[in-house]
């Protein structure tokens, strides 16, 4: 064979040409195994959460304490006045360092020389938001945000006393509460919740470094009241985020089902009730909501302020005439919002005002009345018109997505366990 290779019989010419193919040859194996172990050898630094790479640095973490300012922090890391004095120019525009807040974190990272010279500062104005003063080289100010990591959830119970106290049992966070009562802010009285009433939610939990930081967005949702069931899927339409039911009608109403978040009713809608001032029976013609003073106070629909002053037995109070059939009245305010006067147009969910005792009140609360066609009537047992549906062009994509969260919706079993988180959805 080797004489077919080379074209020759030479023995000694055939050993010396082996020799060297094998020499070549065990070259290249040894090259080849040394580049890839020098491979497996090369560490790329990574940067940290806020996009620095701290790797060579020391790092200091603190909290700002009571009255504590910039030059406070600082200046024990041998940053001088006059470098505070240029980051608070600097930041001016961006971050205002006066207004740093007592129980907000921050970070130092120095060199690691005798010098200990401060390289970046950061200051986290939330969980999520931070600012980082980079002392590198020149003074520079940037803002930035930390990955959040979304995770989904589902939950399901039963109210035995409150919706949060059954959110509670469950480990779930009570910023759950607000959001569904944000979601069936038309559809469900709140205030006026009942033992036995269930619920069942697939909603949106976010991260920062597996550290929960709050609830995201409710995906779809079922509440059952007195035997109906209340559903709520989340869908995008002309780019607007909203909740529509199971036939693709709209969750939102012309008005909202009360003029605060929550609260509790002391004192419903009737012909003959007990003045707790006047000490008498006399008609009460409203709703009253108690809540703590300066609990903001909405505006239930869209409309124009007709009254917003003060009076006698009213305190302050305010007036929206809604249309040619509706309009609506807010008394005993603290205080009325700024802005708020007679012309003025304002949305539904706008502040309007804030719980007060002002009048004949005796505590803090807002008694809410409503009129249609000049007549007062009690606003709770009225059913009023979805604002839009789903377009029909969307009606087919809405169908197929609605009918897949409902058949999950209802595949949860209300046992008062709350499911694992099933999966992470999006990372921003």
């Amino acid at each position: 064979m080797l004489k077919n290779i080379f074209g020759c019989t030479n023995k000694n010419l055939l050993f010396r040409y082996s020799i060297s193919i094998i020499i070549i040859l065990t070259l290249i194996i040894s090259c080849s195994k040394e580049e890839e172990i020098h491979e497996e050898e090369i560490i790329v630094p990574q940067p940290n959460i806020y996009g620095l790479f701290t790797d060579s640095l020391t790092q200091f973490d603190g909290v700002v304490k009571k009255n504590e300012t910039l030059t406070d922090i600082l200046l024990p890391h041998s940053v001088s006045y006059q470098q505070v004095s240029e980051i608070s120019k600097i930041a001016r525009d961006t971050w205002n360092v006066r207004k740093i807040q007592k129980g907000r974190k921050y970070i130092i990272y120095s060199s690691t020389d005798s010098i200990k010279s401060v390289k970046y500062f950061i200051y986290e104005n939330d969980p999520i938001n931070f600012v980082v003063v980079d002392l590198s080289d020149s003074i520079n100010i940037t803002k930035g945000q930390k990955d959040i990591v979304v995770k989904e959830r589902r939950v399901a119970g039963e109210i035995k006393s409150s919706l949060y106290l059954a959110l509670k049992e469950q480990k779930v966070s009570d910023l759950l509460a607000l959001k569904l009562a944000e979601v069936y802010a038309w559809q469900i009285d709140f205030y006026k919740i009942y033992k036995g009433d269930k619920f069942k939610v697939l909603f949106e939990e976010e991260y920062v470094n597996d550290e929960f930081i709050g609830v995201g967005k409710i995906i779809a949702a079922d509440f059952q009241q007195k035997g109906y069931d209340y559903y709520a899927f989340y869908f995008e339409q002309d780019g607007k985020e909203e909740f529509f039911d199971e036939e693709g009608k709209s969750l939102q109403k012309t008005f909202l089902k009360s003029p605060l978040k929550f609260s509790r009713v002391t004192s419903g809608y009737s012909r003959k009730r007990y003045h707790p001032v006047l000490h008498r029976f006399k008609a009460h013609l409203g709703t009253d909501y108690a809540a703590p003073t300066g609990t903001r106070i909405y505006a239930v629909g869209d409309g124009t302020i007709t009254e917003a002053r003060y009076k006698r037995n009213n305190g302050n109070y305010v007036k929206i005439r809604h249309n040619g059939t509706y309009s609506t009245q807010y008394l005993h305010m603290s205080k009325i919002a700024k802005g708020i006067r007679p012309g003025v147009k304002v949305k539904q969910k706008q502040v309007i005002g804030y719980v007060g005792s002002t009048g004949l009140a005796t505590g803090p609360h807002v008694c809410f009345r409503f009129w249609k066609n000049g007549a007062q009537i009690n606003h709770r047992k009225q059913k009023f018109p979805s604002s839009h549906p789903v377009s029909d062009e969307n009606m087919v994509q809405y169908n197929i997505y609605m009918d897949s969260l409902k058949a999950i919706i209802d595949s949860f079993k209300i046992n008062n366990a709350l499911a694992d988180v099933t999966q992470v959805t999006s990372s921003q």
